[in-house]
């Protein structure tokens, strides 16, 4: 089953940069240039803009999988964020200072200018864009369901929504937490620090279900296949975006460089290698990040 899902995932992840690739042919025929201009005057359809070695502060949780992780046996940090964030480096010309934050206070702290950008899976939507500026979107994820092996309770979310017996964990501000409260109400979710503290309680039989990312998903069941799987239809599709200070100058550089990702095949390739069974490492495999100041 989750080989099915994840195989599922990396083929609608390669239709969404197919369609974003074809959606505008300048992206394309403009992006890949040698552009020597600043940031302030970027032009979103024109040469890539030339950083010149500018220091990028970028937040991460570095507990994200496949977004940010610490890897256990090296120490040293991995995933899709940097990946594809070093990759960008090279297309503007610019220096990646990646620092490790929590999620709960990173929107904000990007939105004081403690960071210039935070990289986390983080989802566009209205409310967060009137405090911090987004990237245009790199990737879609669906919300699923992750319940204990042999549930029988409930198949679909409708089900666990009409039983108020029932509770949800999942981690304090998401969008993960807010499509729990829209199904349940506030009094039947558990909120968490953690996704992984969520999946313990479910594990321990003291929350009944876990909300989370489809990829996220994925990685918690990992090693705890004998625990826990995913159910049901996707709850909602959400796009992930980068996000920035209002007014960032940055946000046009990083728009160009993930435009040149999608033309060039880069982002198709990453998605391969984070988004379908190439990925085996699991939250077992990670080792605690420790925060970095800001």
């Amino acid at each position: 089953m989750r080989l099915r899902l994840l195989r599922l995932l990396a083929a609608l992840f390669a239709l969404t940069l197919i369609a974003a690739a074809c959606g505008d042919d300048s992206d394309s025929d403009d992006a890949g240039g040698d552009g020597e201009s600043a940031a302030g005057e970027c032009d979103p359809d024109g040469d890539l803009v030339d950083l010149e070695g500018r220091q990028v502060t970028i937040a991460v949780e570095n507990a994200y999988l496949p977004f940010n992780y610490i890897d256990g046996e090296t120490g040293e940090p991995a995933g899709w964020d940097y990946d594809a964030i070093n990759h960008m480096a090279e297309l503007l010309n610019f220096e990646p200072v990646f620092e490790t934050f929590s999620w709960e206070p990173m929107i904000q702290a990007v939105a004081d200018g403690q960071f210039d950008m935070a990289a986390d899976g983080i989802t566009i939507n209205d409310e967060r864009a009137e405090i911090v500026d987004f990237s245009v979107g790199y990737i879609n994820i669906e919300q699923r369901l992750l319940v204990r092996v042999g549930e029988d309770r409930f198949a679909e979310a409708d089900e666990l929504a009409d039983d108020t017996s029932l509770t949800i964990g999942s981690q304090t501000a998401t969008t993960n937490y807010d499509t729990a409260v829209e199904l349940v109400g506030e009094d039947r979710v558990v909120a968490f620090e953690q996704f992984g503290f969520a999946v313990q309680a479910l594990i321990a039989e003291d929350v009944d279900a876990v909300i989370m990312d489809e990829t996220a998903g994925q990685g918690y069941v990992g090693e705890n296949a004998d625990d826990v799987e995913l159910i049901g239809e996707s709850l909602s599709s959400d796009e992930l975006g980068f996000i920035f200070e209002k007014g960032s100058d940055l946000v046009c550089p990083i728009n160009q460089a993930i435009a040149a990702m999608k033309a060039d095949g880069t982002m198709a390739a990453l998605g391969e290698e984070y988004f379908s069974g190439a990925f085996t490492i699991t939250y077992d495999d990670i080792a605690e990040p420790e925060e970095t100041d800001g």
